[in-house]
């Protein structure tokens, strides 16, 4: 009876320490969020103008590069001007554009203290293998970050503020579906880009094999081109296969490392 009692008051004990780690993790995560959101809303008039609002001027470096490649491509201008439709519209983006800018550049550390607290529960060789992990899936959001800001977005914006049903219509955005579009636009391509370590937990799990993905391969291709036709705007050719190339090389690295994860597990049962 005594000995029981100690064993589920230890348990007890047990649970309240993974909650109270738990809680504490959260809050760091949190405090690091509002940090980079404070910094942000103290420099968001330089941040707005140059980085979010960056893709409503045709001198954007996305668009001086598609005039390099061919005249063709050339954004000579956006037809569109933008407004704030309520009263407390800017002061409203002013805090949500803060926001996203220190969700954005707080991930890493967020991702680094749900590691933190799952490193106890591992052995040591996952200790190794988990960190590697870790190390990659801020790697590859700031990747999809960028792929999105520099490729999606101005391919969307430039369509998007040039598409005209009507002659007597004119492009009037409220500042906040600007902000809002192309803040998803650059979230998605970051959740996107987190493929390759999706495919590496499914692998380890056994759900997911090289055979299958390699078998479905073609599938995945019209899957790919599904995908950039939905996220992108653009009806043309050319802005589907600037989207559409580098979500296929990430299908590419997921059979890889599926592979390797494969590979692994044989030569361990040998």
């Amino acid at each position: 009876m005594g000995k029981s009692f100690v064993k589920d008051h230890s348990a007890e004990f047990s649970v309240l320490d993974h909650i109270e780690e738990l809680r504490w993790r959260l809050i760091r995560a949190v405090v690091i969020i509002l940090v980079f959101t404070v910094v942000a809303f103290i420099y968001m008039p330089y941040i707005f103008h140059t980085i979010i609002l960056a893709h409503a001027y045709p001198d954007f470096w996305t668009y001086r590069m598609l005039c390099r490649i061919d005249n063709s491509l050339c954004v000579d201008t956006l037809n569109f001007t933008l407004l704030s439709r309520e009263m407390s519209g800017q002061f409203t983006i002013h805090l949500k554009s803060a926001f996203i800018v220190g969700f954005i550049a707080g991930f890493p550390f967020i991702v680094w203290e749900i590691w933190k607290y799952i490193k106890p529960a591992l052995h040591k060789n996952e200790i190794n293998v988990s960190f590697k992990v870790v190390s990659v899936v801020p790697f590859l959001f700031i990747i999809g970050i960028l792929f999105g800001y520099f490729i999606l977005a101005p391919l969307s914006v430039n369509f998007l503020a040039n598409y005209n049903i009507d002659a007597a219509i004119q492009n009037q955005f409220d500042i906040t579906s600007y902000v809002s579009t192309v803040t998803i636009m650059v979230l998605v391509c970051g959740l996107i880009f987190q493929l390759p370590v999706l495919v590496y937990f499914l692998a380890m799990a056994g759900i997911l094999t090289p055979e299958f993905m390699r078998k479905y391969r073609r599938v995945a291709i019209i899957l790919v081109f599904i995908i950039a036709g939905i996220i992108t705007p653009s009806p043309d050719i050319m802005s589907q296969l600037i989207v559409a190339i580098p979500i296929y090389l990430l299908y590419e690295i997921s059979i890889y490392t599926a592979a390797s994860i494969s590979k692994k597990r044989k030569m361990q049962e040998v």
